[in-house]
């Protein structure tokens, strides 16, 4: 599935071109993304994706509940690969009196139910891949797809996403070779993915897939916050854990100063130490090429440690014990 990434990147952008959004009868003032885990992430790269372009707010939502603020001046996409997440169906019937322009992104299950009921819009995204987290090109792609429809943003995130998927194939070789190494290196440490705050979409991505593929805990951070507060937790030596710094040659010019002071700083306290440039010349082709090598670190590391990348076995037992109470 990881080794297809490019294919679904091409297939959802061509599917992109389709997307048409029905016009709201008010003036949108703002955007709701609601989604989680593996459908979730890429609401998180659209809101990054779209800073620079989009006129209005952006708010991603990982949870059961709706902001007040939340009106019919809103765009709300609901964004679910199985249609059936809890969560996110308990979003979607609060959006219901508000007055929201609903939009439902989903392969099937009760939101697309539920849209189609209701007559909403909705983008219905190709079956048949068996792990949500690997749909995040159809995700990014075709949340950005409904954007646009709405007239919220051009098309230019969507021609950089396709020079990504160029990048990524062109070096596909060289990502895979270095994801290997990159997974002998964390064996046996805690992982610590420190990055730009403009990328943190990023960062949660690689701690997602090292916690899901690889079954390893993981956690994350940003700069510059993180010199605010968890520098000083840097008191004493931690030789289980290894930081992972990635870096754009285009990040923040104080943000870069920041990262090479610190990174001196804590080096001689983390039992490894790694640094990880990106490639591409936008921020979106940067962003994808990290988060591809990120994906296939989890999956090496996966594989070196003899585990199932795709066993969930303790997600589904939550979902089942969650079900019987009703």
């Amino acid at each position: 599935m990881i080794s297809r990434f490019p294919d679904q990147l091409a297939e959802a952008l061509e599917l992109a071109k389709t997307v048409q959004i029905k016009k709201h009868s008010a003036p949108l003032r703002s955007v709701f993304i609601s989604g989680l885990g593996g459908s979730g992430i890429g609401g998180n790269f659209v809101q990054e994706f779209t800073r620079d372009e989009i006129k209005l707010p952006v708010f991603v939502n990982k949870g059961y509940e709706i902001p007040r603020w939340i009106n019919k001046h809103t765009l709300a996409i609901c964004s679910s690969y199985s249609g059936n997440t809890e969560e996110t169906v308990a979003v979607f019937e609060q959006l219901l009196t508000t007055g929201a322009k609903i939009v439902v992104v989903s392969s099937g299950g009760k939101l697309l139910d539920l849209a189609k009921k209701h007559g909403f819009d909705f983008v219905k995204v190709p079956g048949g891949w068996a792990s949500p987290r690997a749909c995040l090109g159809f995700s990014v792609v075709l949340q950005l797809a409904v954007l646009r429809g709405a007239k919220l943003i051009s098309g230019k995130i969507l021609q950089q996403l396709e020079a990504a998927r160029k990048l990524v194939v062109k070096d596909s070789a060289a990502i895979q070779k270095q994801a290997e190494k990159l997974a002998g290196q964390l064996i046996g440490k805690t992982p610590v993915i420190y990055i730009g705050d403009k990328m943190e979409a990023v960062a949660v991505r690689w701690r997602q897939q090292i916690n899901e593929n690889a079954k390893m805990l993981c956690w994350h951070h940003v700069l510059p916050e993180m010199n605010h507060n968890e520098l000083v937790g840097w008191k004493t030596a931690h030789p289980e854990i290894a930081t992972v710094w990635l870096r754009n040659k285009t990040d923040f010019e104080r943000t870069a100063i920041r990262t090479n002071i610190i990174q001196n700083i804590i080096r001689p306290l983390s039992g490894t130490t790694l640094e990880i440039f990106s490639k591409g010349k936008s921020e979106v082709e940067k962003a994808i090429y990290l988060t591809n090598l990120g994906d296939w670190t989890s999956l090496f590391l996966a594989e070196k440690q003899g585990v199932d990348p795709q066993e969930i076995e303790v997600i589904d037992f939550l979902k089942n014990e969650l079900a019987k109470i009703g």
